[in-house]
């Protein structure tokens, strides 16, 4: 029997036609050409600068849900069309509606003083006071039983780590802001403070979101400025310590905003696209020139680059540029993306996505497929000529294209180097004056060479459809 069943397989085997293996990705000449003249043209080009002036000039904060947030709607649909892109639309994208009022801390008793903190976004408003607990890591906090810290502040003070690839983010400041609030709760505690997510040293506290576990009630939450959580550390080693926290904000119903979305037409094949992406929201403290004023201005330049060019110049496929709504509050414009576009995904040719701020690209990577290693090996050598070299693939694609790397679209990071951005992010100093207009230019240079090269590949880089994961 076993005999009589390899043979049959055998005879199979050998009478149907081998699977063709894919043929290699490649980039014409052609193609690297013109990449490199458009890199030039990028490197003197001001039109990144003057769109992020404009939209944190005329626009300036831009809270999701906030009056600012449909002003800036309306200012990226004017500045596609002006920028020369071929079809601009816009997406609905629906979230609850968070708003910041008022805010305030104080030390109280013997060392009574004013202490600068900001609401994490989610916050509830109220106003707590009570004896301040020090903890000098996350996991300390989650070890407390529950109702240990009836009546009591939790404080988290541990400090981000300043690091080039912005690492330290999401493995100390994000983690602490979204895991310690619930801990606090669940513990009994009446508020939360956090040392600031950030690595500078202003009074300047950093904001972001955070949320509560269900189940849970949810208390008033706060990040504290680097020298304030500094301070309120000291004045525990002194004694008992009380503070005063009040914040007047929280959830207010729901907000429609809008995905902006702008195409460059594609020489012989417009259904497909090379997508890249920025969040045009913005926490409200500064005015989103970093995060991501800068991203959406680089996106939108180095598309319009590829906009001036001779329709017979154009890459093959079409250049889609998204900029996101309400990135800061939960990625909601990025997953009603993908929503809207599963079905198409496997024509999303490669995606790459602007968002850890404006200084210099230092290196490129892609986690593709066999066959398009080479071409991404000819797309990092067009990029060498900006100090910008290939690394080896990480899982990271960016915030907003994280859901659509996740349904299955290839994608590409290109690292900024975020040395400096956590001294500014999420706080009232993130304003204009931190972009380097040279630096950016560089950002314009890297992204229109990688668009275009991607846009006119011949072949393709691994996008497919991943089905949803299934409820558990």
């Amino acid at each position: 029997m076993r005999t009589s069943l390899l043979t049959a397989a055998l005879v199979l085997a050998f009478a149907l036609p081998a699977q063709a293996a894919t043929p290699a990705t490649r980039i014409p000449d052609t193609a690297l050409a013109r990449a490199a003249r458009l890199q030039a043209q990028a490197l003197q080009d001001d039109t990144g600068w003057r769109v992020v002036q404009s939209l944190t000039t005329e626009v300036g904060p831009r809270l999701a849900g906030s009056e600012a947030d449909a002003r800036a709607v309306a200012w990226a649909k004017a500045t596609f069309k002006a920028l020369g892109f071929d079809k601009v639309w816009t997406e609905p994208v629906t979230f609850p509606k968070w708003e910041r009022r008022s805010e305030s801390a104080e030390v109280l008793g013997a060392h009574a003083q004013p202490l600068r903190i900001t609401a994490l976004g989610g916050s509830p408003g109220g106003t707590v006071e009570g004896e301040v607990v020090r903890f000098d890591s996350l996991e300390a906090l989650q070890q407390v039983p529950p109702g240990a810290l009836a009546g009591k502040i939790a404080f988290v003070d541990v400090a981000m780590p300043r690091s080039r690839n912005g690492e330290g983010y999401g493995r100390v400041g994000a983690k602490v802001r979204g895991a310690g609030p619930s801990a606090a709760a669940r513990a009994g505690a009446i508020g939360y403070l956090m040392r600031s997510a950030g690595t500078d040293s202003h009074r300047n506290p950093h904001t972001g979101i955070s949320r509560f576990q269900p189940g849970l009630t949810p208390i008033p939450m706060a990040a504290l400025a680097l020298p304030d959580a500094d301070q309120l550390a000291r004045l525990t080693t002194l004694g008992p310590t009380r503070v005063r926290l009040a914040l007047d904000c929280g959830w207010n119903g729901e907000y429609t905003s809008y995905n902006v979305i702008g195409e460059v037409t594609g020489r012989s094949r417009p259904n497909d696209v090379v997508l890249l992406g920025a969040h045009l929201d913005s926490w409200d403290l500064g005015t989103g020139a970093i995060d991501d004023g800068a991203g959406v201005a680089i996106t939108m330049a180095a598309a319009h680059l590829i906009a001036r060019l001779p329709k017979e110049q154009r890459p093959a496929r079409t250049v889609r540029v998204v900029a996101f709504a309400n990135e800061e509050q939960g990625l909601w414009g990025g997953r009603a993306y993908v929503e809207a576009h599963r079905a198409e995904l496997p024509r999303h040719q490669i995606g790459a996505e602007s968002d850890l701020g404006a200084d210099r690209i230092y290196a490129i990577s892609a986690n593709v497929p066999a066959y398009a290693e080479a071409a991404m090996t000819q797309i990092a050598q067009a990029l060498a000529p900006l100090g910008i070299r290939r690394e080896p693939p990480t899982e990271g694609c960016g915030s907003d294209l994280s859901p659509i790397h996740t349904a299955g679209m290839a994608c590409a990071e290109l690292a900024q180097d975020a040395s400096r951005y956590f001294d500014y992010h999420h706080t009232p100093d993130d304003t204009l004056d931190k972009i380097d207009p040279q630096a950016l230019a560089q950002n314009v240079a890297a992204y229109v060479t990688f668009t275009y090269l991607a846009a006119d590949a011949e072949g393709g880089f691994g996008s497919t459809i991943v089905a949803p994961a299934a409820d558990k």
